[in-house]
């Protein structure tokens, strides 16, 4: 688990709009919004820089973050963030207050393991292929996991793990499981390499003539 800490100070902001915020980018803030839990959505202010870097670890989208507005801890999830279409800056997040014993809807990302030494890649030469990133879940806030593994060792060449088939942090839910059993998706499979049924076709289409060629054996003859 990540170890880094997602302490975030914030500034109330009370002049909105789009003038406001391009200012607030040009003096190298982003602004942001928190909500959520029964209570008025509140406008705030963050150094960019410091949320740019923090934006650089995987765990920052699945983690509890402290949001420090005027001295008060607020604890909550990044719902949303928008980006610069071409520059490296974020331009707007959403966050969502946590509450105790309330449940979370977020994703998380899925770390698959052992990879290289699954049974249908070392023993049987094929390819991992990935059905998923990241999983919708449903949890309390103590019950969050930073990512969910997926170990594949035993995975064989044709076969696939699908959503009932993960090993899940107690107390995570899967929201797609929920709705019914025709959700239950892909997440990993193994096949046979795609090289090899290219060089299949490259064998069969060097075995057909060409039109120049069947028109030369047609003259030779």
């Amino acid at each position: 688990m990540s170890t880094i800490d997602f302490t975030i100070q914030a500034e109330l902001r009370t002049d909105t709009g789009k003038g406001a915020s391009r200012r607030l980018r040009r003096a190298e803030k982003v602004p942001a919004i928190l909500y959520g839990a029964d209570k008025e959505a509140i406008s705030i202010t963050l150094d960019h820089n410091k949320v740019n870097n923090m934006a650089d670890h995987e765990a920052f989208y699945s983690h509890i973050l402290t949001l420090v507005i005027d001295g008060k801890k607020h604890e909550a999830i990044l719902k949303d963030v928008q980006r610069h279409p071409f520059k490296p800056k974020l331009t707007h997040l959403d966050f969502q207050r946590v509450v105790k014993g309330q449940k979370l809807h977020t994703h998380v990302p899925v770390h698959f393991i052992n990879e290289a030494t699954a049974v249908g890649v070392k023993q049987e030469g094929g390819v991992v292929v990935h059905h998923v990133a990241d999983l919708e879940i449903t949890c309390l806030p103590k019950d969050l996991p930073e990512f969910v593994e997926v170990d594949i060792a035993n995975l064989k060449l044709g076969e696939t793990l699908h959503l009932s088939d993960l090993n899940l942090p107690n107390g995570v839910e899967l929201v797609e499981l929920a709705k019914g059993e025709d959700h239950d998706q892909a997440v990993v499979s193994i096949t046979a390499p795609r090289v090899e049924k290219e060089a299949d076709a490259e064998e069969v289409s060097a075995e057909v003539p060409t039109a120049k060629e069947a028109k030369a054996d047609k003259d030779a003859e």
